[in-house]
């Protein structure tokens, strides 16, 4: 005959559910839209408890990706204190299952859909945190061109109080030759810069235009790494070298 099981062990397994089920709460996120600079409606993933104090990380793309990048690592900074906002910016498709939705909205705004016209949004989804979400410190992440992006808009803008930059790397040339190596050179805050292994040349001319005294460029020991922010998903052989290195930069914070 089976025995009934204590009151102890019951009350413990709805302990652990009910804790099981804040934290799935704590790591889901709302959907989010606001205009950009020019009216173009951008799409965004929030993921906040609410308290305004803490501090507030923008996650932004790489070309062709979406806000879908982010899934897997939004949760993760959120469980180190951090309020989080992934971002679709204008120049996206799809990643992990998840369609750009600023991306379709330009079907419906005549806007520009150039890259650098991405300025715009990234400059709007600051106005955006700072009115709404976060009194605290910002942070913004970018990833590729978006890392780019990132750099240039910090050193202008005394809001933002650091940078993560994944792969950033001259993807304005269309503007002229070296046009981001020219825009980073206000860019003075700590920043945290990395890229895989065989982009580190390539990137390097933009980390040594960047006057920042507080700044540190994170390249792996063991393997190769991966192109911009995917390099901390779990899919990559090495991701938690990355992930090291990440949350050190982040402890200050």
């Amino acid at each position: 005959m089976s025995s009934i099981p204590s009151m102890n062990i019951i009350s413990k397994l709805v302990i652990f559910a009910l804790l099981s089920f804040n934290s799935l709460l704590a790591n889901s996120y709302k959907e989010v839209s606001y205009p950009s600079l020019d009216g173009l409606e951008v799409f965004a993933h929030l993921y906040t408890d609410g308290n305004r104090s803490k501090p507030f990380i923008l996650l932004f793309h790489q070309l062709g990706y979406s806000k879908g990048a982010y899934l897997e690592i939004a949760p993760k900074l959120q469980d180190m204190g951090f309020n989080v906002m992934a971002v679709d910016l204008r120049n996206g498709k799809e990643v992990n299952g998840i369609p750009n939705q600023t991306t379709k909205a330009l079907n419906r705004h005549k806007v520009s859909r150039s890259r650098i016209a991405a300025v715009q949004d990234v400059k709007a989804s600051i106005n955006y945190a700072k009115k709404h979400y976060a009194s605290g410190k910002l942070l913004l992440w970018g990833s590729s061109y978006s890392a780019s992006i990132v750099l240039m808009v910090a050193g202008d803008d005394p809001r933002v109080d650091a940078v993560l930059a994944f792969s950033p790397g001259e993807y304005f040339v269309s503007k002229e030759p070296a046009f981001v190596q020219n825009h980073v050179k206000n860019m003075t805050k700590p920043l945290f810069f990395t890229s895989a292994k065989n982009e580190q040349q390539s990137c390097s001319i933009i980390y040594n235009a960047i006057p920042s005294k507080e700044k540190t460029y994170f390249i792996p020991k063991k393997g190769q790494g991966r192109h911009g922010s995917s390099t901390l998903w779990e899919q990559t052989p090495n991701h938690g070298e990355y992930w090291k290195a990440v949350k050190a930069f982040l402890k200050r914070f």
